[in-house]
């Protein structure tokens, strides 16, 4: 696939899988799981919008992408009130996740005009 934002967001899978990696052993069917869920979905809803023969279709999978992102965002957010892992993200993290809304959003323009 050579959509940016779905290049992105395959990168920021292995990002959060090494950032949850150090939390509690309990939480590896709780926030592990799905911050880790939420990752994967936003790179697979990119690639099936792109496989789907009509614009409003990709648009559709496109939105459910950015709520996959809003979920990663809230759960590093989490992961912090919750004293998993003291430190702040990486900000090459943070600064991917806000790339890839905006190559997102480009994306949904782009299928609006």
């Amino acid at each position: 696939m050579d959509l940016d934002a779905w290049k992105l967001s395959i990168s920021l899978v292995s990002d959060i899988y090494m950032l949850t990696r150090d939390f509690p052993k309990e939480e590896i069917y709780g926030l592990t799981s799905q911050i880790r869920r939420a990752a994967v979905s936003i790179s697979s809803n990119i690639a099936e919008g792109a496989a789907r023969v009509s614009n409003k279709y990709f648009a559709h999978f496109l939105n459910i992408s950015l709520g996959s992102l809003a979920e990663v965002e809230t759960q590093i957010i989490l992961r912090g009130e919750l004293g998993f892992i003291s430190s702040t993200p990486k900000a090459e993290t943070v600064e991917k996740l806000n790339n890839i809304r905006r190559l997102i959003i480009g994306l949904k323009r782009a299928l609006q005009s």
